[in-house]
């Protein structure tokens, strides 16, 4: 009986290792050169008009009228790694109690830094008006519901606890006195 199971199962997986095979590879990006399968496309080296995102995290981000608005906290890009939004972090005091806020790359100017200090970014906004725009809410999965009363083994199966042979709670002392 355990031979023909496991005869069963290496056949299955067979048939289903073949029909993979035969499937086209899925492709992650829209790019106009197709890589060959099994190949990837390596980047050996950054060049200058690139960022790498560890240090873009923290790039200041300054005001329409020059002053310090905040600093980039995040990148948000989508699965097919097309930056959607720069997060910044707004007000606050060393970024306690401050609120983020997306803006579209289009909405920033790159300031070059002066005397070897970092880039910058600006903005055409203003500090008001910054610190009135939507505060950004990262996506958060929904949470697994379960259903029924729980699981099993509970509380409620705890000596004492309700369960079967337990006694009731009365105000009378056992023996009935």
């Amino acid at each position: 009986m355990t031979k023909k199971l496991m005869l069963g199962a290496a056949l299955g997986a067979l048939m289903v290792s073949g029909a993979l095979a035969q499937s086209p590879p899925v492709s992650l990006g829209s790019s106009s050169a197709a890589v060959p399968a099994g190949k990837a496309d390596v980047v050996t080296a950054q060049k200058p008009d690139q960022w790498l995102a560890t240090k873009f995290r923290g790039t200041e981000v300054d005001s329409a009228d020059n002053q310090k608005i905040g600093a980039v906290t995040d990148i948000l890009f989508d699965k097919t790694g097309k930056i959607e939004a720069f997060v910044v972090g707004v007000g606050g005091l060393l970024g306690i109690g401050a609120k983020e806020v997306a803006l579209a790359p289009s909405s920033f100017d790159v300031v070059p830094g002066q005397n070897g200090d970092a880039d910058k970014l600006k903005l055409s906004m203003s500090q008001d008006e910054i610190k009135q725009a939507q505060n950004f809410t990262p996506y958060q999965p929904p949470r697994p519901t379960t259903t029924g009363s729980g699981a099993l083994g509970g509380l409620n199966s705890l000596p004492g606890a309700g369960g079967a042979g337990s006694r009731k709670s009365t105000n009378t002392p056992p023996g009935g006195q």
